[in-house]
């Protein structure tokens, strides 16, 4: 199907559950929750990370309109810096921008790339603490995320990026969890279309259990790098939930040690995983012939944790995504392979 023909009937809205919301002894500290969105709101675009072509300028823009909102962005999109999309303070300056202008209603992401941890020294989180606007990236963006939420207290998005494919599933998810602000909802996955005998993108119930806590996370590599740093989260009591794209087994496993040894696991409620895409061993590449699998590893590494952990949800580098708002009250059922949110995201 089309793109534009596909977006435009896209938005379907999913069945919902009926668990009642519990009180959580672990959340944020003076948590913000953002203003929901509404069809003819205006989108600020930014690039935190890596630059952006013009033509992903374009397609960006294009997919945001089909979708009924307005598109707003700085002369400052288009820079350049090597491989970053201008000088670490011009970016920080869009994102602060786009929080302190009041005819921008939410702030979405162009691509993640590499970056976002650079300019974070440069971001003004009283601003943003004192204009909540829903943010909304994943991949790179993970150290924005991570900083706003540990700096502010706001609810941030884990979701598509400008680029990213708007289709049905995805669609429907971020409407869902950013328009109509649904309590109870659950977040059922897909297997992505070709992907049935992919062992990557297969669910996979690595430890059984039901497990309740707020959702925080992203991407693996990133996260790594925030532990130890002013931006990091704590995990007590938390659904941690982590994707990968293009790492070699080894190299999953020596990042998920290192959470383990900086105890992120500990006092973690549960660990909810995303697709790790292209994170398979190449079997013809002798070097790694005799690898352990992707799934050997996370079963080797998170397996013993005692709490309940799931491979293979709808999010990560995959075409199919749900919005993950970090810092928001969820629910995983590992035998039922579902995660619902059981608090709102927005107001």
């Amino acid at each position: 199907m089309k793109r534009k023909t596909f977006l435009k009937t896209a938005g379907s809205v999913l069945a919902l559950s009926t668990i009642p919301t519990n009180i959580f002894s672990e959340t944020l500290p003076n948590k913000i929750k953002p203003k929901r969105l509404k069809k003819g709101d205006t989108i600020g675009l930014v690039s935190p990370g890596s630059f952006i072509t013009e033509d992903s300028l374009e397609e960006a823009i294009e997919s945001l309109e089909l979708l009924g909102y307005k598109v707003k962005y700085t002369n400052r999109i288009l820079n350049k810096y090597g491989y970053l999309g201008g000088k670490d303070k011009d970016r920080a300056d869009d994102i602060n921008e786009m929080f302190e202008r009041k005819d921008i209603d939410a702030v979405v992401c162009v691509r993640g790339g590499y970056g976002c941890a650079r300019m974070l020294d440069y971001v003004d989180y009283d601003l943003i603490k004192n204009n909540p606007k829903i943010i909304v990236g994943y991949s790179d963006i993970t150290a924005l995320l991570y900083a706003i939420t540990a700096k502010t207290g706001l609810v941030t998005f884990h979701g598509p990026v400008g680029i990213s494919t708007f289709n049905e599933f995805s669609v429907s998810y971020f409407n869902e969890v950013l328009i109509n602000a649904n309590s109870n909802l659950e977040l059922l996955s897909v297997v992505e279309e070709g992907k049935e005998d992919n062992n990557e993108y297969q669910i996979i119930k690595i430890t059984e259990g039901t497990a309740e806590g707020e959702l925080v996370g992203g991407n693996l590599s990133i996260i790594v790098t925030m532990i130890g740093t002013e931006y990091d989260i704590d995990s007590k009591g938390k659904l941690v939930f982590l994707e990968e794209i293009g790492e070699e087994p080894y190299r999953v496993d020596r990042m998920l040690t290192h959470m383990i040894q900086a105890g992120k696991f500990k006092d973690a409620a549960g660990i909810v995983l995303g697709v790790f895409r292209n994170c398979d061993p190449d079997k013809d590449d002798p070097e790694f012939e005799d690898s352990l699998s992707l799934i050997q590893v996370l079963e080797d590494r998170l397996g013993s944790l005692g709490i309940p952990v799931i491979y293979g949800l709808s999010f990560g580098h995959i075409s199919n995504k749900f919005t993950l708002p970090f810092g928001i009250k969820a629910r995983l059922n590992v035998s039922q392979e579902k995660l619902t949110l059981i608090e709102s995201a927005v107001v």
